[in-house]
């Protein structure tokens, strides 16, 4: 027991007394306030701070790490301060707030300062931690196991510190200097799975895989800005450093005996370090014209490094490694981004009801990249072979943008815009020393351009005060081209994009929304989308020109309906249901590869009904009905594994607030779900309970 104690505090002992602490300063600091007020009545009295307490659990009978990762919310019990806040008046101007909350065991934590003086100076820092929960199951396959390898359960943390200051006096520059920390520390699914043995129709990848997560980034930034009588100019500076250190977890024929069952270890360490400088200019040139322009230029410099690694366990050093033909070790490399951008941007109202705003952007970008690592003969062991790697990068883009928008009739605002991107760009690459023979000796040069197009409409229209009715639709398309010099590796399978000469894509999406409230207390929202494209390739080595290898269609349909019948009661509703489908060239394929690739669909409802009722003046109940449902599962058991979703998910929640006085207010909330997931062979199946309480108290 003295340990358990012991380790609870360990943990979360100094983040709790730490808030507590600052709960009573607050309530302390504010005793002198209060004694003022002693004197006017509890309903006279304003109470702009206030600490809430909260407590609640979750109880789940099926797939624990299933319904964290689709709740957020962990398995158990958990309290503490749900919310604070504090505020006071420093000197004549000056204000001081604090903002917290800690929930322990659930690693959500959060402190904010802010020290405000207006038009002199402020300074504000804070800290916060969450936790993120991920399912680590992989695949299911029905004639194989379902294969649970370790704890699935993972979990993510992310934290934060931040402290930002600035000075506003009136007649001098305006300065803001910050600084970021940001922490991602845990596991996570990934969706790399491993290989399994052999079935009746031969190997799946369905063994789960897990990534380990470390990393930090820090980032300092400073902004000036000055406005010169209709000109402000601004101009400011980023340095950001990573550290990256991830690990990917994999295993391989498990269970199929010490020379199969594999252990894989990927460790992928990136080290940017980033410098970014910036400056705009926006001025008033008339009354009803504005020009701004910005500038922007980053220079990143990269580090990389890492290896692969199989053994009889996770992640073995290089003596105790097990030989395979995928390995690699001691690669070191890394890369250099310059990228300059510049932007002009003009809008000019013609007329009170019409207004213009062309803008023009140009980027640049050029990428070098150097690497080098080790790697066993064909067969897995020695000799080892040192391979190098380079590839350089160059491209620049434009892109113009021209905005029209006019308001001159009556109850009708109407909108167009125009979008256009050219741009070209080269790519080398080379590689040597790798004893596979699909890679050595790679050496190739790809010129690619690209442009875009997009024109889009909408409107606004209210012809009735109770009616407003919506529409836009817009039309895109993309055409990138690709120019090799022909490279062609020594066995004929070619790499991406080699056997590409051509790809286009093309886009028609139109929506329609109305908003109907027939009676003060009634509302109708509605909408529709509709989005159709097409995909068409061309190969480079193929004369049969282009091939629409690729159609999505997508239908959405939502509404809702918001009804309070009399004071005291109200009810919402809300439905959408989604259709969306891919087609693609490669379904008609006949004899031995049919049925080997199937179309894509995604069709799910979402569906949810409140009810909310004023028992008295002091209490409030309310209930929610939420159901999801999505019915695309195929079996392509033959070729691959079971495509799409099968999920059925049915949530009821009921809650009631009660104001105790004007100072204290209790809430209590309970919630029942039921999930049904058919395609992971009901192996993600749960049942929940929860239950949570607050009671807060203003002072």
């Amino acid at each position: 027991m003295q340990t358990i104690v012991y380790k609870w505090v360990k943990t979360y002992g100094t983040k709790a007394l730490l808030l507590v602490s600052f709960c009573a300063m607050a309530v302390a600091a504010n005793g002198a306030e209060a004694e003022k007020d002693d004197k006017k009545s509890d309903t006279e009295k304003e109470y702009n701070n206030w600490v809430e307490f909260g407590f609640g659990g979750a109880a789940v009978d099926g797939n624990r790490a299933s319904f964290q990762r689709r709740m957020g919310v962990k398995q158990g019990v958990y309290g503490g301060v749900s919310d604070f806040h504090f505020e006071q008046g420093v000197g004549k101007e000056g204000l001081f707030k604090m903002d917290g909350k800690g929930i322990f065991d659930y690693h959500d934590y959060k402190l904010q300062l802010d020290l405000d003086f207006p038009d002199k100076y402020y300074i504000r820092g804070g800290y916060s931690e969450s936790r993120y929960w991920y399912d680590g199951s992989g695949g299911y396959y029905p004639f194989l196991p379902y294969y649970l390898l370790y704890d699935d359960n993972l979990h993510l943390d992310r934290r934060d510190v931040w402290i930002e200051t600035g000075l506003r006096f009136p007649d001098l520059p305006q300065i803001t200097f910050r600084y970021e920390r940001h922490i991602r520390e845990g596991l996570k699914d990934s969706t790399s799975w491993g290989m399994s043995p052999s079935s009746i129709y031969g190997y799946r990848n369905i063994v789960p895989s897990f990534l380990g997560i470390d990393e930090i980034r820090d980032v300092f930034m400073l902004d000036i800005s000055k406005k010169i009588k209709s000109t402000e100019l601004g101009a400011g500076f980023r340095v950001g450093t990573q550290d990256i250190d991830n690990k990917r977890y994999e295993r391989i024929f498990p269970g199929a005996g010490a020379g199969l069952d594999r252990h894989i270890t990927q460790r992928d360490y990136v080290s940017p370090d980033m410098f970014n400088v910036h400056a705009y200019s926006k001025t008033w040139l008339k009354e009803k014209t504005l020009f701004t322009t910005g500038y922007s230029f980053t220079d990143m410099d990269t580090d990389t490094a890492g290896y692969r690694r199989y053994g009889n366990y996770y992640d073995p050093d290089f003596a105790n490694r097990l030989p395979h033909f995928e390995t690699f070790d001691n690669m070191v490399g890394g890369s250099l981004l310059k990228q300059h951008v510049a932007t002009i941007n003009l809008m000019h109202i013609i007329k009170d009801n019409f207004t213009i705003a062309p803008s023009v952007k140009i980027e640049s970008s050029d990428i070098d990249s150097v690497s080098s690592f080790i790697k066993p003969s064909f067969g897995g062991g020695a000799p080892w072979n040192t391979a190098d790697a380079s590839s350089q990068r160059s491209l620049i883009d434009v892109s113009e943008r021209l905005e029209l928008r006019y308001t001159g009739i009556t109850n009708w605002v109407f909108y167009a815009r125009g979008d256009w991107l050219q741009g070209d760009g080269d790519l080398s690459e080379r590689l040597t020393g790798d004893p596979l023979p699909l890679l050595n000796n790679l050496n190739r040069s790809t010129d690619d351009s690209r442009y875009m197009q997009k024109y889009t409409i909408g409107a606004n229209w209210y012809p009735l005060r109770k009616l407003s009715l919506s529409s836009e639709y817009y039309h895109k398309i993309r055409v990138n081209k690709y120019d090799n010099d022909g490279y062609i590796p020594p066995v004929p399978v070619n790499l991406y994009p080699n056997y590409f000469s051509r790809q286009e894509f093309e886009t028609d999406d139109v929506n329609l929304r109305l908003t109907y409230r027939p009676l003060g207390n009634l509302t109708f929202v509605g909408r529709y989308d509709f989005q159709y494209s097409t995909i068409n390739n061309r190969s480079y080595y193929d004369s049969l020109g282009d091939l629409e290898t690729a159609k999505v269609t997508s239908h959405i349909l939502s509404g809702s309906i918001t009804w309070s019948p009399f004071n005291r009661l109200y009810l919402q509703g809300s439905v959408s249901y989604a259709m969306d489908k891919t087609d693609t060239f490669a379904d008609t394929l006949t004899g031995a590869a049919y049925g080997s690739v199937l179309d894509a669909r995604n069709n799910y409802w979402n569906a949810s009904l409140t009810l909310g009722y004023a028992l008295c003046e002091k209490t409030d109940l309310e209930t929610t009905y939420t159901y999801y449902r999505s019915d695309n599962s195929q079996d392509n058991a033959l070729w691959g594994l079971p495509l799409g979703s099968n999920v059925r998910e049915h949530g009821v929640t009921a809650g009631i607030v009660h104001r105790i006085s004007n100072r204290l207010r209790w809430n209590l909330k309970y919630g029942f779900y039921d999930y049904t997931d058919n395609l992971t062979g009901n192996n993600n199946d749960y049942t929940a309970h929860m239950v949570f309480s607050t009671i807060q108290m203003r002072f």
